[in-house]
């Protein structure tokens, strides 16, 4: 199998970084706009840029779907789930049957 070739790219706020993917998502950019607190800083970026771009920014939104739903999002896996399940139960919420 042949190595991926790395790129330097700039992003449109001045960061540099390498990628050996076609992803456009800087990583000095995605770490910035982390939130510290809420269920959505317990995610990695692509699991967290998943739901966002479906609309799911509260937990209420959130129970509105079954995990089967969720894990069809690009970029959300099954590591997630736990963490998902965990903060909708403290909040007295759960997923969609």
């Amino acid at each position: 199998m042949a190595a991926s070739k790395k790129t330097l790219r700039t992003c449109s706020n001045g960061h540099q970084y390498v990628k050996s993917s076609d992803c456009p998502t800087c990583p000095t950019c995605e770490q910035e706009r982390k939130p510290d607190t809420g269920f959505l800083s317990l995610l990695s970026a692509p699991a967290r840029r998943a739901l966002e771009r479906h609309g799911i920014t509260s937990l209420q939104q959130l129970s509105k779907y079954s995990e089967k739903e969720i894990l069809q999002f690009h970029g959300m896996g099954p590591a997630s789930l736990p963490k998902l399940r965990t903060a909708l139960k403290e909040n007295g919420l759960s997923f969609k049957d």
